[in-house]
């Protein structure tokens, strides 16, 4: 899948209006349901090809990826299935159960991994993530995402010594928005 198209298909597929409350709290007019595009595999499988692509040509000394639980999860899977680096899971806190993980999957201390995430707005998902790699001992300098909302997520990672490589730009993204057609009367 093209670009152009990839982009169109999440468009099509992700692509809500209305009045959302995201993940860091702010509202929107509108909203990339991640669901809506993680759980169709043209998708998912041209978005994995892209992470692949960029954690190859940006974080080569990657020896892993990681990825937040829940919705990154499968964006990792399909990058991991690209590129052959295995990957592990941030859960958002130690379960309290079995091995009472916050990582999952096996890793090294000292071990370089690339973050990758579906929509980011303030960053707040990765940043936890980051701290929880880095608390044990895994070095995360670079983070791909499919969409940045280009709502200072970016920045927030940077000041964080993350680089974030979104695969698209919201403003991008936007541009493919048409409005509804309107009934004929």
């Amino acid at each position: 899948m093209r670009d152009a198209e990839l982009r169109r298909a999440l468009v099509e597929h992700a692509y809500l209006e209305g009045d959302f409350v995201l993940r860091s709290g702010k509202r929107s007019r509108y909203y990339l349901d991640k669901y809506r595009f993680e759980t169709r595999p043209d998708i998912l499988r041209a978005l994995g090809e892209r992470i692949a692509a960029e954690i190859e040509a940006h974080a080569p000394d990657a020896t892993r990826i990681a990825a937040p639980e829940l919705g990154a999860v499968a964006l990792a899977a399909a990058a991991s299935l690209e590129c052959g680096l295995p990957f592990v899971i941030v859960r958002k806190e130690a379960k309290e159960y079995g091995t009472g993980n916050r990582l999952e999957g096996p890793y090294d201390e000292g071990e370089t991994l690339c973050l990758v995430e579906d929509v980011v707005t303030s960053g707040g998902a990765l940043l936890d993530s980051v701290e929880a790699l880095r608390s044990a001992g895994l070095v995360v300098q670079s983070a791909v995402c499919v969409v940045d909302r280009e709502e200072g997520g970016a920045d927030a990672l940077a000041r964080k010594a993350v680089r974030l490589r979104p695969i698209f730009r919201a403003s991008e993204l936007l541009e493919d928005v048409k409005s509804p057609a309107k009934p004929h009367g």
